[in-house]
């Protein structure tokens, strides 16, 4: 894909380490986004990198109207040999298609448009900071672009990308965080759009959170849209707990998003000779292996976040409290050997670094 550049003449100042460790996740951005166009019968055409700025749109632009609407999280790193490098930039490019698919928005060409990307982060590589536990945040996303009313697909489309150096997504930081599990509110359900990274899905979750946060949580568990029983996902997280030696996150579904943080867990723990099952796992199970002293530990795992321990589990009137509320064992070596394959610390005997530069 041929990629036209417009460097901006009004370059904004980089945030320092310092300054970067009190500004909160994703509200800085760089100096320049990623812009490519849809039109049917002419497909995505006139890629180009511009200066960043505010859209232009029409009033009746359908994404305002009918929210077809995607998008992606990945992350780029600054190594100590120089080289930039992203954390599995091709599975992220996969679902995109599949999110894509569902809400009936024109596929991508997943090699071309990662290149695309790739030349957006070479362009603001600058902005990449080095201190441990930061990184640029890259957020690719679609939107439904034709101006219409009228409840039907899209016939042109925008895709955008906007990247923003971050550093640790909750205030906590590695401690562990205490969640609310959510038995009022619906997230998915099977058949719907739950799998996919639709924006619907995140602004439906938005009146739990705003409840949790009140009540002093971090974030609100999902539990299933039918029987109110099993244990679905975390906010925009996945879940995963320890009982009794054994890793088990909840099996996809269609309800569950399919992250990649997630599917790299599965395969370090497995090339461990760990024991780790997907599986359903219903909210009463946990409440009785956590009463035999057998869930020992709990966290979440997101692009954002990475690896976050849960110190607390809110149910009804149930508190579950994990490991005395301090990181356990097995979230540690986690996130020490995902972040370590991420930074270059420890070596990628997976292959899932894309080199950018």
């Amino acid at each position: 894909m041929n990629v036209r550049i417009e460097h901006t003449k009004q370059p904004k100042n980089i945030p320092t380490p310092e300054e970067l460790g009190h500004i909160h996740f994703g509200t800085v951005f760089t100096d320049h986004m990623l812009m490519i166009d849809y039109d049917k019968g002419k497909g995505w055409h006139d890629a180009r990198i511009i200066p960043y700025g505010p859209l232009s749109l029409d009033p009746a632009t359908s994404c305002l109207h009918y929210g077809q609407l995607i998008f992606e999280g990945m992350k780029a790193y600054k190594h100590k040999d120089g080289r930039i490098v992203m954390f599995r930039p091709d599975m992220n490019m996969k679902r995109m298609n599949d999110s894509c698919d569902r809400m009936c928005i024109a596929p991508i060409d997943e090699k071309d448009t990662l290149e695309a990307i790739s030349e957006l982060v070479k362009t603001d590589s600058a902005w990449i900071p080095g201190a441990p536990g930061t990184s640029l945040y890259v957020r690719p996303f679609i939107f439904a672009s034709e101006a219409f009313l009228g409840v039907h697909p899209s016939k042109s489309f925008t895709f955008a990308t906007i990247l923003s150096p971050v550093g640790a997504y909750f205030k906590e930081g590695l401690a562990p965080v205490r969640i609310y599990v959510e038995d009022k509110y619906v997230r998915a359900v099977r058949g719907g759009t739950g799998y996919s990274k639709c924006a619907g899905n995140y602004a439906g979750s938005l009146k739990s959170q705003e409840e949790a946060e009140a009540a002093g949580y971090s974030q609100v568990l999902w539990l299933d849209g039918v029987e109110r029983k099993y244990i679905e996902e975390v906010g925009g997280m996945n879940i995963f707990f320890v009982i009794d030696g054994e890793v088990i996150t909840p099996e996809l579904n269609g309800s569950i998003l399919p992250g990649i943080t997630r599917d790299s867990i599965i395969e370090v723990t497995k090339s461990w000779g760990m024991p780790m099952k997907e599986r359903t796992i219903s909210i009463q199970e946990l409440s009785e292996a956590h009463k035999a002293g057998k869930a020992r530990e709990a966290f979440c795992a997101g692009t954002a976040a990475v690896v976050s321990p849960i110190g607390e589990l809110k149910w009804k009137d149930a508190v579950m409290r994990f490991n005395d509320g301090k990181i356990g064992d097995i979230t540690q070596r986690l996130y020490d050997e995902i972040t370590g394959i991420q930074t270059g610390a420890v070596p990628d005997r997976f292959g899932w670094l894309h080199t950018v530069k």
